[in-house]
């Protein structure tokens, strides 16, 4: 019985898991977190660190950040996209941009 309930319990914990995860992504179909992250580690962490120091990351963190909604995360991208020309489609920056709200901005549309 003790069993049974402890894996009644790291099922229901593993579920909240991927819901709390997906309620991130939803916010851009077909994003894959995981693919966005191996992007925005080839292409955005060098430029980032150089400007912000550390590993980047407080690019996103920051008090002064300049994206504030999903949209304009979205248009954000596709503004490096276009400036650092990395030619990169939309499902590509769909990736990136569910890669970035799951781990730093949390739009929930």
């Amino acid at each position: 019985m003790k069993k049974c309930l402890y894996l009644f319990g790291m099922i229901v914990a593993m579920n909240a898991g991927i819901a709390f995860a997906d309620q991130y992504t939803a916010v851009y179909p077909g994003g894959d977190p995981s693919v966005g992250k191996g992007l925005i580690q080839k292409n955005c962490i060098s430029c980032h660190a150089s400007s912000f120091g550390g590993d980047g990351s407080s690019i996103y963190t920051r008090e002064n950040r300049l994206v504030k909604t999903s949209r304009g995360l979205k248009a954000q991208i596709r503004n490096c996209n276009t400036m650092l020309g990395l030619k990169w489609f939309e499902d590509e920056e769909q990736h990136v941009a569910s890669y970035l709200n799951q781990n730093y901005y949390h739009f929930e549309k």
